[in-house]
């Protein structure tokens, strides 16, 4: 049985990020990858955005990662060529209601260090001549990014610091070692077993199923997960805005948001539907044409031409959730070796989103966890 210094299960943008950052320290890594190709999960199902950090708790690890992740994705972007786009965001208000909530959101992004400036209605709609709003609150450091193409740089560092992506191998379950030093033993599907002394399940949708077959791992310390899909639809025509454009965001989700993606291209979504699923080989990914009925109807708040007819259906993903529709959302779950006892295991669940942004932040912190 082959032994090796790491293994990463997941070979998605945090998966990526997290072995760039364990080779890159010197460590022999591979990422078990369950698919023939990197990033076919919840990476290349997602709205493409670099979130600026707007929206999270102070002193969570969803404000702290997406602020510093935003920085080191920037970064990377312009070191290695990843197509991406400072756009900025508006986030807009049509009540007086939604103007509290984003005076709220102008707060928390002050406490998380993140640029916000306040736009009355004559200024918003001097940035954006087709947008409705009583006030708005501009993000200038929110943008969009190739998602694939940072990826392919990740799986790139990787490789050139000696790491490998091994592509159709889907672990199956593991027995851990409760002894520091001593290697966990990982068993794929195909019946094979290969060791490693730093465990990361970065299995995103697959995480916590994945995780109640680590032997050695208490079932207390994994949660219970939930699906929740977010469909798009695509604009049919061009355009009119050059900005993100965000309704003031209600309780845990931030509204049927336009983005735009790299060729200018406009895409209406995520909206939020709970399923009723056990796994993930059950998600059915369609988009039901139907559901855009109540797109047009969010969307015409802030945009009030958007014509009939206008929305054509384009593509879902789903959330890793790790509560239910009727739980508040919690912080990322990093659970290191100090949270759950298992030396050298690292696992990750409810990376959802700013998840995309906070990957390379992630792949730090997971370093610093796991090799202290």
């Amino acid at each position: 049985m082959d032994t090796v210094d790491a293994v990463v299960i997941g070979a998605g943008a945090v998966g990526l990020a997290v072995a760039r950052a364990l080779a890159q320290a010197g460590r022999e890594v591979v990422v078990a990858e369950a698919q023939d190709g990197i990033g076919q999960g919840v990476s290349s199902r997602n709205s493409e955005v670099i979130h600026a950090g707007l929206y999270y708790a102070p002193g969570t690890l969803k404000a702290r990662l997406c602020v510093r992740g935003k920085e080191l994705l920037y970064a990377l972007c312009a070191s290695h060529g990843v197509d991406h786009r400072r756009c900025g965001k508006l986030t807009v208000a049509n009540s007086e209601e939604e103007v509290a909530a984003l005076r709220g959101l102008q707060e928390r992004a002050t406490a998380n260090g993140v640029p916000a400036a306040w736009l009355d209605a004559a200024a918003a709609h001097a940035m954006e001549p087709a947008l409705r709003c009583i006030a708005a609150l501009h993000s200038p450091t929110t943008g969009i990014v190739d998602s694939h193409g940072f990826m392919l740089a990740l799986q790139g560092d990787l490789e050139r610091a000696g790491g490998t992506v091994a592509f159709g191998s889907r672990v199956a379950a593991a027995t851990l070692s409760s002894r520091s030093g001593e290697p966990h033993v990982l068993r794929l599907a195909d019946g094979s077993e290969l060791a490693c002394r730093l465990l990361v399940n970065a299995a995103s949708l697959h995480a916590c199923a994945l995780a109640r077959n680590f032997e050695g791992l208490d079932a207390r310390f994994v949660p219970r997960e939930s699906f929740a899909k977010g469909n798009y639809y695509a604009l049919a025509g061009r355009s009119p805005f050059t900005h993100l454009i965000y309704p003031a965001p209600a309780d845990a989700w931030l509204g049927v948001h336009l983005t735009l993606d790299l060729g200018g291209q406009a895409k209406f979504g995520p909206d939020i539907e709970w399923l009723d699923v056990q796994s993930p080989e059950q998600i059915d990914y369609r988009v039901d044409p139907a559901r855009a009925d109540g797109f047009y109807a969010e969307v015409r708040r802030y945009w009030p031409e958007l014509p009939d007819g206008a929305l054509t259906p384009s593509y879902s993903g789903v959330r890793p959730k790790i509560h239910t529709a009727s739980e508040k959302a919690p912080d990322f779950r990093i659970d290191g070796p100090a949270d759950h006892g298992v030396p050298g295991l690292l696992n990750l669940f409810g990376v959802e989103s700013p998840g995309l942004t906070s990957a390379l932040a992630i792949g730090e912190l997971s370093r610093a966890l796991l090799l202290p």
